[in-house]
């Protein structure tokens, strides 16, 4: 683990808690790999048969830390980006995923949804992939999964307007199973994982397998990666994050 995710493994059940609440979970480099190190574990640790995401505070997770972002803009990231390993363990899971979100859930922290197999919210969750307005463009394959999921005038209306759904209208258009009262959250997918552990290990990795082609969806990672490492270049994402660090509205008219 780290300082910022906490990881637990009792009864089958692995648990990923994000937990930078000062930066409402806000994921950088190094939170990423010890995100992707536990589901790369979780595929070969017979004492791991559901995976679990959480968040301490009072968000999910805020998403991609914009420092990180804005370091790559500029060139002054060097290293792995360990958020690449991160969605492709999610896209080749075999292990069920089970997620609880509550208050925020930017960008990955609502495409990551789309790579869990129970997900669960509080009326408070905020689920917003505002990928356009920092001229990027979708990742972790939600450009094809998230319109497949809601609809294509729903999801171009989250990705291009910036739009957030709520809790309740996240269960109402199937990004999540249930809502729950805040307090009882955690505990109704701690309950959910418990019962899954339960179930033959080996039916559920065929029926999830049956379910969706994990190497299809790598492959398309793949893509909008190269697409997004491109956006991240231009003069548009430059007077995004420059904006954002100046605490204004980015003017992209004068940019393209």
């Amino acid at each position: 683990m780290t300082e910022y995710v906490k990881v637990e493994v009792e009864a089958g059940v692995m648990t990923l808690t994000l937990s930078r609440p000062d930066k409402k979970n806000a994921l950088s480099n190094a939170m990423y790999g010890v995100l992707a190190d536990s589901l790369e574990r979780a595929e070969t640790d017979p004492a791991v048969r559901v995976v679990v995401f959480q968040g301490d505070g009072d968000a999910f997770t805020a998403g991609n830390d914009l420092q990180d972002f804005a370091a790559q803009a500029t060139g002054a990231f060097t290293g792995e980006r360990h958020v690449l390993r991160f969605i492709r363990a999610l896209a080749l899971a075999t292990r069920p995923l089970v997620a609880a979100v509550h208050g925020q859930a930017v960008g990955v922290g609502t495409t990551m949804l789309l790579h869990c197999d129970l997900v669960f919210v509080s009326p408070d969750a905020r689920l917003t992939v505002p990928f356009v307005n920092l001229a990027l463009v979708p990742e972790a394959a939600s450009s094809l999964l998230l319109p497949a999921r809601i609809g294509h005038a729903r999801a171009y209306a989250m990705f291009a307007l910036g739009e957030a759904v709520d809790g309740t209208t996240a269960a109402a258009w199937g990004l999540a199973n249930a809502v729950v009262p805040r307090d009882e959250l955690r505990a109704r997918a701690r309950a959910a994982a418990d019962q899954v552990a339960t179930r033959p290990l080996g039916a559920l990795t065929v029926t999830k397998r049956l379910m969706r082609d994990g190497e299809a969806i790598a492959a398309l990672m793949d893509k909008e990666a190269a697409l997004f490492g491109e956006r991240l270049q231009t003069a548009e994402a430059r007077e995004a994050f420059m904006a954002f660090a100046e605490r204004r509205p980015p003017d992209f008219s004068k940019v393209g």
